[in-house]
């Protein structure tokens, strides 16, 4: 069963060294946020602002991310939504959707940043290296 049904807001400057469930932080200046699984297996998951990655809409009192958190990598491979601050649960992908996606994911960030020497992606991986650092 799902642990977290809602995530409230936390704007930070900097993603803080402890993160707590349920607490979706966002630091504009890095043009992240990051949270832990709903599903409550207690991995961080990094979700960067950029053209071809998440988007974030703030209607003043509740978050939405796009498009859904697919954390394949994780031994959860949790799936869903967040939507003005709720999860909402999507369906389990077979590892051909997620190669599929991965391959086209990958292709779309060649197209869009060919062209890109620093730009936002590169302070988006600047800052995932830090906190993995």
């Amino acid at each position: 069963m799902p642990k977290i049904l809602r995530f409230h807001h936390n704007f930070v400057e900097s993603i803080p060294h402890a993160i707590d469930d349920g607490i979706l932080y966002v630091s504009v200046r890095f043009a992240t946020a990051i949270h832990k699984c709903a599903c409550g297996c207690g991995e961080e998951v990094v979700t960067p602002f950029t053209p071809t990655d998440w988007k974030l809409i703030f209607d003043g009192e509740n978050i939405t991310l796009n498009p859904s958190i697919g954390n394949w990598s994780f031994k959860c491979r949790s799936h869903y939504w967040i939507k003005n601050g709720k999860v909402i649960w999507a369906e389990s992908w077979s590892d051909n959707m997620i190669n599929s996606n991965r391959a086209y994911d990958h292709k779309v960030k060649n197209s869009h940043y060919k062209n890109d020497d620093k730009g936002i992606w590169g302070k988006v991986q600047e800052f995932i290296r830090s906190k993995l650092g």
